[in-house]
Order: structure tokens, then sequence, then C-alpha cells
């Protein structure tokens, strides 16, 4: 029987009793996959998301998960200290049926990439409150097949535009790019 391959695994714990709202996660976030980095800040680029009810003093972060090309069948309600909750608001997926985690100007999905190339991801640094904190394990992993990303934004826009839509904007600009 073949030895299975362990894979580090980082995720960022939240610990939602030391969180106070002050959303520096998503002014860096945003910032930082802004294009080129940190040149702009608009917090719907951001890949962590603040669920907040200032009045009762409830504020959960949620970073974005995987891309979902299906709408789930999740419509449960919660209730937390009085106030009513749709489950998608702590969803991390970008999905079809909602806008969160999907890039404003093109609708791709947004997921956390951990802040690729810097040794801790800034929304961790920057959260004054140690609310966020980066956690390492090891998991026994299979090799499995995944779709490229370019596979997953390709399918994001055809879902948005339909096929014919993208078909024709890259014949365009592949005629641009040979003038």
């Amino acid at each position: 029987m073949a030895e299975k391959d362990k894979k580090k695994i980082r995720t960022i714990k939240i610990d939602v009793d030391k969180c106070n709202g002050c959303r520096a996660c998503e002014v860096i976030c945003s910032a930082f996959h802004a294009n080129p980095k940190y040149s702009s800040n608009n917090p719907a680029r951001s890949r962590i998301r603040m669920i907040r009810e200032p009045i009762r003093d409830i504020y959960l972060p949620v970073y974005a998960g995987e891309y979902t090309a299906a709408e789930c069948m999740g419509r449960d309600k919660y209730v937390l200290d009085g106030k009513e909750y749709g489950e998608c608001a702590f969803c991390r997926a970008a999905c079809p049926s909602r806008d969160a985690f999907k890039e404003p100007d093109s609708g791709l999905p947004l997921k956390c990439d951990m802040c690729e190339g810097e040794e801790e991801p800034l929304c961790v640094k920057w959260c004054l409150n140690e609310a966020l904190v980066v956690e390492e394990r090891e998991e026994e992993a299979e090799p499995e097949a995944k779709p490229e990303d370019v596979d997953i934004a390709m399918q994001s826009l055809i879902d948005k535009h339909g096929m014919q839509k993208v078909l024709d904007t890259a014949a365009r600009l592949s005629q641009k790019d040979q003038q």
C-alpha cells in the first residue's frame, strides 16, 4: 500500500470574541490585491468581509474560499444576539447567486491566497486584537486533479456573459494584439 503524501494546510483561525470590527483586514487585503499593489483601496476587491451588527457589538470576519458553480440549498437563518442572518452571509464561496467574493469589474471569483509571497497573510499581521491567527496543520493528501485557475475564470465569464460574448471578445482582443 502506497504511503499518502502529507501536505501542510494553512488556515486563518477567527476568534469572534476578539474582533472589534475595525475592518483593517479588509483595507489591507484590498490594497494588497490592487493592481499595482497598494495603489488603491476598494473593499469590494478584498478577500475578507466583515459581517457586522454594530449596535449589538457583533463582528464576524469571513474570508473567501473555493468557487462553486452551483447554487447551494442552504437557506437557513441564524439568530445571533437577536438579529437574523441568512446562511449566505457566513458562506466563504463565490457563487452565481450573490456578488460576495467576486471581482467587481469582471465578476471573476475571488479566493483567499493567504497573501502569496508574504510570510503571513496581511489581514493576520494587521489585526491588532489578534482575532485572526494563522493555524498550520499537516493532512494526508491524495493527488487530485483540479481545474486550472484560467478554467475557473473562463467558466465564470461564460456563466455571467454567455459563451458567444466571451468568444467575440477573445476574437476582438486577438485582432487588437495582431495590429
